[in-house]
C-alpha cells in the first residue's frame, strides 16, 4: 500500500518527538505529504472550580470570571507553544524534502484527529499510546484506541515504554 498523506498526532507528551520522526521518516519513504496535528483539551469554567475549590461551595461570579480568565490565558499559552513546535518541525521537514503542513484544534483528541484525517483525505494516520492499561487507561481514556476504531484510514500506533522500545502495532483502517 502507497500511503500519500500522513496525518501525524501530535500531543506533546514524552513521545511526540517519537511519533514525529515514524511519520517524517514513513513520508520520505512514500514521497508523501505530511500534516502534524495537535488536540488542545478545554474543560469548562465548572470543573475547574470544582477541582479547585470542591463541591461544596455556592456559585460565585467573581470566581467564575477569574478561572475563565485563566483557563484563556492557559489555553493561549498553549496554543502559542503548539504552534512553534509545529512550525518547526515543518521546517525540519521541509528541508528533508518533505511538504509539511499543521493544524491544531480544541476538543476531544480521538474525534478530532480521525475528523482531521477524514476532511484532510488521509491515508494513514501516526500517533503515540502510552501503554496505560487497566484503571488508568479506563480514567484517562485511551485516543489510540479510539483512533483505531474510528479512524477512516490506516493507523499506526507508535508504543510507549509499557512495551519494548520500537514496538509498531499498525491497524489497516
Amino acid at each position: 500500500m502507497k500511503f500519500k498523506k500522513i496525518l501525524a498526532a501530535i500531543d506533546l507528551s514524552p513521545m511526540t518527538t517519537t511519533v514525529f520522526e515514524q511519520a517524517l521518516k514513513l513520508a520520505k519513504q512514500e514521497e508523501a505529504s505530511l500534516k502534524l496535528f495537535h488536540c488542545l483539551r478545554w474543560r469548562g469554567i465548572n470543573q475547574d472550580a470544582l477541582l479547585l475549590i470542591g463541591a461544596n461551595v455556592s456559585h460565585n461570579a467573581a470566581l467564575d470570571e477569574e478561572l475563565r480568565q485563566h483557563r484563556q490565558e492557559r489555553l493561549q499559552d498553549e496554543t502559542d507553544q503548539t504552534r512553534t513546535l509545529l512550525e518547526g518541525w515543518c521546517q525540519q521537514a521541509a528541508k528533508q524534502g518533505v511538504s509539511a503542513e499543521f493544524d491544531y484544534n480544541v476538543g476531544e483528541p480521538g474525534p478530532l484527529i480521525c475528523g482531521a484525517a477524514r476532511s484532510w483525505g488521509a491515508d494513514l494516520i501516526v500517533l503515540g499510546r502510552r501503554g496505560l492499561k487497566g484503571l488508568p487507561e479506563a480514567w484517562l481514556g485511551s485516543v489510540s484506541n479510539h483512533v483505531v476504531h474510528h479512524a477512516p484510514c490506516s493507523v499506526l500506533v507508535v508504543q510507549g515504554d509499557a512495551l519494548p522500545s520500537g514496538y509498531i502495532n499498525v491497524h489497516e483502517g
